[in-house]
């Protein structure tokens, strides 16, 4: 029986458990696991059949998701196929570890309102979350290499708007590409 451990910080414990354990409840029934949850210690034991390791695989990603500040319901988005969870840390992204430093780039990856941030999201497909010193993304491998492209330049002071027609170019690329792909070669019929 395949077991994976996790730990989250303390103040994310309610969000992964939810209202009665309904949260809890619902990662285990779409992932046909068992989770267990430590409240006091944020550690979670997640164990499966032998016959299904990914299901394991996929709970742990959605424990750590809510762990990184995910909605549950956003974090379900990784039970998908070919849906991933990547973390960047800000302090090892910028070589920075003053509060000052992490402050100012965490404001920049947010910005006013909640702005940058929903660009950045509408931009890139992923989901963003950005709790403590680290952004958190759920997407596709291209959504996710193109979302970190972008938070590394924010993060290093790139201009904003320059990110953005960035990200916008590289969208139009993939969606060209796959459009390309997708069409039939000359001399075939449709």
């Amino acid at each position: 029986m395949p077991v994976l451990f996790a730990r989250i910080p303390e103040d994310r414990v309610g969000a992964l458990i939810g209202p009665g354990g309904r949260t809890v409840r619902e990662i285990a029934r779409r992932t046909a696991t068992s989770v267990e949850v430590d409240g006091e210690e944020g550690e979670v034991r997640i164990s499966g059949p032998d016959s299904d390791p990914m299901g394991v695989l996929k709970a742990r990603d959605v424990v750590l998701a809510v762990g990184r500040g995910f909605s549950p319901e956003r974090a379900f988005r990784l039970l998908k196929d070919n849906t991933y969870l990547g973390i960047v840390d800000i302090k090892v992204a910028t070589g920075r570890r003053d509060k000052s430093v992490l402050r100012r780039v965490r404001s920049r990856v947010i910005g006013t309102q909640g702005r940058a941030r929903t660009r950045l999201e509408y931009l890139s497909g992923c989901s963003m979350s950005v709790y403590g010193s680290t952004v958190a993304l759920i997407g596709d491998e291209e959504q996710l290499d193109r979302a970190t492209r972008a938070l590394e330049l924010l993060m290093h002071g790139s201009e904003h708007s320059t990110v953005f027609h960035l990200l916008d170019r590289l969208r139009r690329d993939a969606a060209a590409t796959e459009a390309l792909a997708s069409a039939p070669a000359p001399g075939e019929e449709e």
